[in-house]
């Protein structure tokens, strides 16, 4: 994160590792499962995480409430402070669409694709479970069904590259915060090694500059891309089962089983959708009367998700834009994974 004009002052939010995605037979219907490992998406659970400390400062104090990287918009809700930015940072391309045809180094004079116009060039991507590499998705809509996943489908989850296209649309803030908080994205994002700029572009934005209709303060958004002069090097070798994430503000690290989507003793993550829904019902019942949206009392996880209109009217005009451009149709979880209320 970013507070100025000079990167010296940046600060770090968040760091995560991880390549797997979780075993079908472990989902959880009661939000206490990580479905998706892959670093990228941890690293923007943590950035939740992070949203909504700066929110929970707003709640105390006037010296805590001045230290927030939110301020009060004019439009209802909060709005990042003026000169507040964040950058992602990724080791090397995003799985799916960025990385499948640039699978190495590309030499200073070879930035360009030489095969533009190929048909594959685009597709939405699934990742695979118990497996690594994705694979694309059908062009039409495939439902993933609860019993139909707890009885051997294998389960698929959208590539980093989908998923990275997906919060240059609807912000990296998501459906719940979308109720508290104006759109956020990504200012920058940087790869580590196996930066092509046209594959990364088109990636995570160029597919679907066609989208159309979003509803106010939505955009396409183009973050800056960008690569490092020194590589990393490639760690070759059976990537790890496990996954690992810190959030500025924890005590030390937290390991999750990717399989699982749990740690190692069965219990349910810091990042998992019951955890922050429970902070998001804390902040809500505290600051409902300043939402962007009114939410009646909040019940089912889905529901909540569902009230936030305007979000899930720019999640329609995003899956639109990839279908009209023929890359496929988004493929989402079973419904039953976010019909959980935290009553215990």
């Amino acid at each position: 994160m970013t507070t100025g004009t000079d990167v010296k002052d940046a600060q770090v939010i968040s760091v995560s590792t991880g390549t797997k995605c979780i075993n079908g037979e472990y989902m959880s219907d009661r939000g206490l499962a990580l479905n998706d490992c892959h670093a990228e998406i941890i690293a923007r659970r943590c950035l939740l995480k992070f949203l909504y400390m700066q929110l929970e400062l707003l709640l105390s104090t006037k010296e805590d409430q001045q230290k927030s990287i939110f301020i009060k918009s004019e439009r209802g809700g909060f709005k990042l402070k003026e000169n507040v930015q964040f950058h992602l940072y990724i080791s090397t391309s995003p799985c799916g669409d960025a990385r499948i045809f640039s699978p190495h180094e590309a030499a200073q004079e070879d930035q360009g694709d030489r095969h533009p116009n190929r048909k594959a060039r685009g597709q939405l991507r699934t990742k695979i479970e118990s497996g690594e590499g994705t694979i694309p998705v059908r062009s039409t809509t495939t439902i993933q069904t609860w019993d139909g996943v707890l009885q051997g489908e294998r389960l698929l989850t959208m590539s980093c590259s989908d998923k990275i296209a997906r919060w240059n649309v609807l912000g990296i803030q998501g459906a719940l915060l979308s109720l508290i908080v104006e759109p956020i994205y990504f200012s920058s994002i940087i790869l580590g090694s196996l930066y092509h700029g046209d594959h990364l572009s088109r990636a995570v934005y160029q597919r679907i500059a066609e989208i159309e209709d979003l509803p106010p303060l939505y955009v396409l958004n183009r973050p800056l891309l960008s690569g490092i002069s020194n590589t990393e090097a490639r760690q070759p070798g059976k990537a790890p089962n496990f996954s690992i994430n810190w959030t500025v503000g924890d005590a030390g690290l937290e390991v999750i089983n990717a399989t699982t989507g749990k740690d190692e003793m069965g219990r349910a993550s810091r990042l998992c959708k019951h955890a922050l829904y429970s902070r998001w019902v804390r902040i809500h019942a505290k600051l409902s009367s300043s939402l962007r949206t009114k939410v009646t009392k909040p019940n089912l996880y889905y529901e909540t998700k569902q009230a936030a209109l305007e979000y899930q009217s720019a999640k329609e005009c995003l899956f639109k834009a990839f279908s009209k451009a023929g890359l496929g149709a988004w493929v989402e979880k079973p419904v039953e994974q976010d019909q959980f209320s935290l009553a215990v």
